[in-house]
């Protein structure tokens, strides 16, 4: 008992250290990526670091110079983005007069010496170790400066957890963030950005001459003559509001308690703290006492279920959530620290989220047994404040590790569906046909009818639930581009961005159940007027109040030439059918009477051959005869209806 205990308790002890390094993880990067820092200046100390998703970061620099003159080293490949973005203010209201650079002129280049005379090859100065003086000047004695510049950095990346549990769900946002810049940012601010603003590589550091045409004399031409450009008078355009420039931004100062604080203020701060605690009853059984960035947290172990995220007790120690035009911002409340070279895994955000635990039937190529079988699921609704950026989600419960999936880039309000394991005690079944159906007048030009029918694909999915507990399936069904959904289940999700659609199922308990999906879109045709398509989509349109009226008046009398005319045309097809059934039968019984034609005992069978003989050939005459006049008719009413529909006009209607 007493080793089982021991082992216990080093099980214990060990997922204590665990959690307790969970609040800010830091990693040491290659030794190798080591580099000078892009800007240093001697009395400015980096007291800010916004991290963006597009390569730069944005650092502010504060505190007080004397002198006329400030000198930055800047590193070389770092000069452009730095005249560029630098950004000055100072505080005890004097201005800056100018920054100086150097310039490297590039010298003509010598041909290559012989290979006996080739000189040793000089080393390659490394750009990211060069470092370059610009000097900034200013006027008085005395200087209280703010300066901020981007600089190239890594994005930070976004990681997230979900926790689920039987009527809630956590969301917790982790970002890991690389400090590749060569200085150690000390106690500094930081701002994480889901945003990648347009940031552009200038090469202001470096001298452009532009060519220019050549003004010669004598007979010479010049073949470029520069255009003139003209503009009208205009009234000025009103000034636009004043704003403050995005990147002298200063943010105010936090109400972190400093190291040396008294005991009654470390006292006060624990009552906040306590406040803020959400209640017993709701708390996870294991958690983080203090999630803040480069602070340890305690751990309260009840049992020795596996480690699971858990919601943080220290509300305060998290990541404000803002939108600044239309970018999400995280800014943590203390400062912190990023060692150069070092990646730092900070909590930024841990809250409960509107969800729950469901299944979706996703076939997926790379999963073969997607095709029949739907995954476990988890939906939930992003209320956060902001833009959850694309990143890897893992899925924590029932005591432990579910699985890992992906979000993709989820706006406020929005909800995701990401899967992390294949379920199969559920099988679905689907089929799909093919629809075509209705007809409507599209338009009318040169004498054509153009109609436009609703086609378009009808799904029956038959879904079967072999397991005895209910089930909530959610059906992923790639949508046709274009197509509008008919009379969709209730609760149906038309995701046009994605190009699908999701249909809710509910299954009981060994259950069967089927849902049906149909996507309809306007196809047009042209037809034949004597079509049955073609009638039902006059009509439609000689019935619709919204309808032209001059053309309805046109179309009618034109259709009333085109009902006579297809009534015509029927009563012709009709005599065609009767034609070809007399000239068939009168050319058998001519067969019969030549096969008896000698055979005297069949004289009784003879005469009635030839009294039917008669019948038919009268009665194909008069089928001719009428027929002949049918056609003269038909081909007259068709020239009136020509006529008739050939200045008629109908626009194409929506």
């Amino acid at each position: 008992m007493r080793g089982r205990a021991g082992r216990c308790l080093a099980a214990g002890a060990a997922m204590k250290r665990t959690l307790l390094l969970v609040s800010s993880l830091a990693i040491v990067l290659c030794a190798s990526c080591a580099s000078a820092p892009p800007v240093t200046v001697e009395g400015l100390a980096l007291k800010r670091v916004v991290i963006y998703r597009n390569g730069v970061a944005y650092f502010e620099r504060e505190g007080r110079v004397t002198g006329r003159k400030v000198s930055f080293k800047v590193r070389r490949d770092e000069v452009g983005d730095f005249l560029a973005s630098f950004a000055v203010m100072e505080k005890a209201g004097g201005s800056v007069r100018a920054a100086s650079f150097p310039m490297h002129r590039e010298e003509a280049t010598p041909p290559p010496p012989l290979e006996e005379e080739r000189p040793t090859p000089a080393p390659t100065v490394d750009p990211k170790r060069k470092l370059e003086n610009v000097v900034m000047e200013l006027d008085g004695a005395e200087h209280d400066l703010a300066v901020g510049y981007i600089a190239e950095a890594p994005v930070w990346r976004p990681s997230y957890r979900l926790v689920l549990q039987k009527d809630k769900v956590h969301l917790q946002v982790w970002g890991i963030v690389q400090n590749l810049s060569g200085e150690d940012w000390t106690n500094a601010r930081l701002t994480v950005v889901a945003d990648a603003p347009l940031a552009l590589q200038t090469g202001l550091e470096t001298a452009v001459i532009p060519s220019r045409p050549v003004l010669v004399d004598g007979n010479e031409v010049i073949m470029v003559v520069p255009q003139s450009e003209t503009s009208l008078a205009n009234a000025p355009e009103p000034p636009p509001p004043p704003a403050a420039a995005p990147a002298l931004e200063m943010m105010e100062d936090m109400e972190a308690a400093p190291a040396s604080s008294t005991k009654a203020d470390r006292a006060k701060e624990g009552r906040k703290s306590k406040k803020a605690e959400a209640p017993r009853s709701q708390r996870p059984a294991m958690g983080m006492k203090n999630m803040s960035p480069g602070a340890g947290g305690s751990t309260r172990q009840q049992g020795l279920r596996p480690m699971m995220p858990s919601r943080t007790r220290n509300l305060a120690a998290l990541a404000a959530v803002a939108v600044t035009g239309g970018a999400t911002r995280y800014d943590l409340p203390n400062p912190v620290t990023v060692p150069d070279g070092s990646a730092t895994m900070l909590l930024l955000l841990d809250k409960e989220v509107p969800g729950e635990s469901a299944f979706l039937f996703a076939p997926d190529p790379g999963v073969p047994d997607s095709a029949a079988h739907p995954f476990r699921v988890a939906r939930f609704t992003n209320n956060t404040g902001g833009l959850l950026e694309r990143g890897p989600l893992a899925f924590f419960g029932e005591g432990g590790f579910l699985g890992q999936g992906v979000i993709e880039s989820l706006p406020e309000a929005a909800s995701a569906t990401v899967p992390f394991a294949l379920e199969q005690s559920l099988a679905i079944e689907h089929q799909v046909e093919y629809i075509q159906e209705g007809s409507r007048l599209f338009m009318v030009d040169g004498g054509q009818l153009t109609i436009q029918r609703q086609v378009g694909p009808r799904t029956h999915y038959t879904i079967r639930n072999g397991g005895r507990e209910a089930r909530k399936l959610w059906l992923k069904h790639p949508r046709v581009a274009g197509s509008k959904l008919v009379n969709p289940p209730r609760n149906t999700e038309d995701n046009l961005g994605t190009g699908s659609a999701l249909l809710p199922a509910e299954l009981g308990p060994l259950a069967t159940v089927e849902a049906t999906l149909d996507e309809r879109q306007g196809q047009q045709q042209m037809v034949d007027w004597l079509s049955d398509l073609a009638e039902e989509a006059v009509k439609g349109y000689l019935g619709d109040h919204d309808a032209n009226p001059a053309a309805v008046v046109s179309l009618k009398a034109a259709w009333a030439v085109r009902t006579e005319w297809k009534k015509l045309a029927e009563e012709a097809g009709r005599l065609r059918i009767e034609q070809q059934e007399l000239e068939r039968s009168s050319e058998e019984t001519r067969d019969n009477l030549r096969a008896i034609e000698k055979n005297k005992a069949a004289e009784d069978l003879r005469k009635t051959l030839t009294a039917r003989l008669a019948k038919s050939s009268a009665r194909l005459d008069q089928v001719i005869k009428r027929l002949i006049q049918a056609d003269m008719q038909i081909k007259e009413l068709e020239l009136r209806f020509r006529e008739a529909v050939k200045e008629l006009k109908i626009p194409p209607t929506r």
